[in-house]
């Protein structure tokens, strides 16, 4: 049904805005009625908890997020390239106004103990990330352990642009990253 879709997509923007800019827990149902324009009733509908919408929007950001970044580092012609491209990518998010840092990583600080589906959404998104880096990573003929190398130089680079609110630490964990390829292309 169109009318439910529609209700239920602005529900998930607002929800991922006020989520993403204030904290989940900071967050009312009211809050996210507000900013939807949907009813408390219909919002209740289409969500029958505050957990059921925090899952739902967590899911949202993932598809968004890694879909983006894969529309990004996909121009890339070149293996080596695209593994840049990651830390371009990251450059770029950083440099949005209104970043936070990683929604999951939020997430899971504010709910990861008393929600196992929210730890469970965060851990499944940071293993996709680890996963799609592995894939680039081994189709540069490198060896796949590289991967968990760079996993923690983008999660690194992602909390130290958050606390520090510039987007350089993308440009620091890109040299590393640099760095780390040149000395696996050694020993391959």
């Amino acid at each position: 049904m169109p009318d439910q879709e529609t209700a239920r997509e602005r529900v998930l923007e607002a929800a991922g805005e006020l989520f993403y800019a204030r904290g989940v827990q900071a967050v009312g149902m009211d809050a996210v009625r507000g900013g939807s324009g949907v009813s408390l009733k219909r919002l209740y509908q289409l969500f029958p908890s505050k957990e059921a919408l925090v899952l739902a929007y967590l899911r949202q950001r993932d598809a968004r997020w890694r879909r983006a970044l894969a529309e990004h580092v996909d121009t890339r012609a070149a293996p080596e390239e695209k593994i840049v491209a990651v830390f371009d990518w990251l450059h770029r998010w950083f440099s949005e106004p209104g970043f936070r840092g990683c929604a999951f990583v939020n997430s899971f600080g504010e709910l990861g103990a008393t929600s196992a589906e929210v730890a469970e959404e965060a851990r499944h998104h940071k293993q996709a990330f680890h996963d799609y880096l592995t894939g680039l990573v081994t189709a540069s003929g490198r060896p796949a352990a590289l991967a968990d190398q760079l996993a923690l130089l983008a999660e690194g680079a992602i909390t130290t642009a958050a606390i520090s609110g510039t987007p350089e630490p993308a440009d620091r964990a890109r040299d590393a990253a640099r760095l780390l390829m040149d000395a696996t292309a050694r020993t391959v």
